[in-house]
């Protein structure tokens, strides 16, 4: 059975999107590499109105999506167990070490919030993973669960042409990804560094390990201390210490 994303959502039009073009798209419509299953947690109101949400305990502006309907999406789900993710900007990073944990498995099961969110007992009780994508607070997890799904998506085999280009990119080893240039040679003034063009795989490999190193530094220090403290680390342990 090919990897499934499982989508929870009041919104299940806005599914595929991006995730419906390009190699993302080709590996699913004619490759079967994975599939995609929208769950509209609508369907699963016993309110006569439809209603999925109520006022929040404590009182606050706003509504919260009730445990019991979203209990019953969830508990409708068959096939094999799967990790059950909640996007949200309270939880933990999505980081590339989660995505390639959940990659090598049947699939993930991704719940999109609205309003205010989830009643924190249906989280709890059925075990979802609080995942955030960033420090900002969306209107709803869909877009959230887009990235999540695409980020593990490609990293299944066969689903991007080049391996190469997996194991060089931003994370895999703690740096960020150095920068790219094509032709034109010249573009506004702008020249290609002239290490690119030498045709000296050495110098190019160098040139690209220090622009990832500078890059890391400057953007993200909190990245380049864990990296740093990763080079210690395997430094001791080569001595004995």
């Amino acid at each position: 059975m090919p990897f499934t994303a499982t989508v929870l959502t009041m919104f299940p039009e806005a599914f595929p999107g991006p995730l419906g073009v390009s190699l993302i798209g080709t590996a699913q419509h004619e490759r079967g590499l994975w599939k995609l299953e929208t769950v509209d947690i609508r369907g699963f109101s016993d309110d006569r109105r439809g209603f999925l949400d109520d006022t929040p305990a404590g009182g606050g502006a706003g509504a919260v999506l009730k445990a019991d309907v979203v209990a019953r999406a969830v508990d409708s789900l068959s096939g094999p167990k799967r990790p059950l993710l909640y996007m949200s900007a309270r939880g933990r990073p999505l980081t590339q070490a989660r995505v390639k944990d959940w990659a090598t498995g049947d699939g993930i099961v991704v719940l999109c919030g609205r309003f205010e969110g989830v009643d924190q007992r249906v989280l709890d009780a059925r075990g979802f993973e609080e995942v955030s994508v960033g420090d900002a607070v969306l209107a709803g997890g869909e877009a959230a669960a887009m990235v999540a799904i695409e980020a593990c998506i490609r990293l299944i085999p066969g689903v991007l042409g080049s391996g190469e280009s997996l194991s060089s990119e931003s994370f895999e080893d703690g740096l960020l990804e150095h920068p790219q240039y094509t032709r034109p040679r010249t573009f506004e003034g702008l020249e290609i560094p002239e290490v690119l063009l030498s045709g000296d795989h050495k110098k190019v490999a160098l040139w690209r390990q220090e622009q990832r190193e500078t890059t890391t530094r400057e953007r993200r220090p909190d990245l380049w201390s864990a990296h740093l403290a990763n080079l210690q680390a395997k430094s001791a342990k080569a001595r004995g210490d």
